[in-house]
C-alpha cells in the first residue's frame, strides 16, 4: 500500500478570511459548492468549522463511491481538515492570502492506496480525476464568495 496524493489549487479574488470562513459552513455553503460527484450530503454536528461531523458519498467514477463520514477540525488559522471515519481518506483545505483582496485555496486529498497492479492504476488515475472533482468545487466557491 502507497500513499496516493491528490491537489488542487484556486486563486480566488476574495479575503482569506471570507474564503475560509464560506469553506467552513458545512451547514449552509457547503452543499451549494458540491458537484453531482457529492450525493447524499448532511451534517450530523456541529455544522461550523471544528467539530462538525459531515457525512457524504463521493462518486470519484461510476463504479468506484466512498461512503465518507467526516469529522472536521481547524490545525491552525488558515486550514480545515476533514478526516474520514471509515478509512484512511484525509482532505486539507488551506486558504492563504495571496495578494490584495485574493486567496489561494489548496485542496489535498490523501489516503492509503491498493497495492499492486491495482494500486498503479489508482496512483495514477485518481489523482487526475479528484483534480477535476475539486477544480469545480473552487469554481462554486470562487462563485460564492465573489457575490459578498
Amino acid at each position: 500500500m502507497a500513499t496516493v496524493t491528490a491537489t488542487t489549487t484556486r486563486r480566488v479574488e476574495a479575503p482569506a478570511e471570507r474564503v475560509l470562513a464560506a469553506l467552513a459552513d458545512y451547514r449552509d455553503v457547503r452543499p451549494r459548492l458540491l458537484p453531482e460527484q457529492f450525493t447524499g450530503y448532511g451534517v450530523l454536528e456541529g455544522g461550523t468549522g471544528a467539530g462538525t461531523v459531515a457525512r457524504w458519498e463521493l462518486h470519484a467514477t461510476k463504479k468506484r463511491v466512498r461512503s465518507v463520514v467526516a469529522d472536521v477540525s481547524a490545525p491552525d488559522a488558515v486550514s480545515l481538515v476533514e478526516r474520514d471515519r471509515n478509512s484512511t481518506l484525509t482532505t486539507t483545505w488551506r486558504v492563504v492570502p495571496a495578494g490584495a483582496g485574493a486567496s489561494e485555496v489548496v485542496v489535498t486529498t490523501t489516503w492509503q492506496g491498493a497495492g499492486g497492479v491495482g494500486g498503479f492504476f489508482e496512483r495514477t488515475f485518481a489523482p487526475r480525476g479528484l483534480d477535476r472533482i475539486y477544480a469545480r468545487v473552487l469554481e462554486g466557491l470562487a462563485r460564492e464568495v465573489a457575490g459578498r
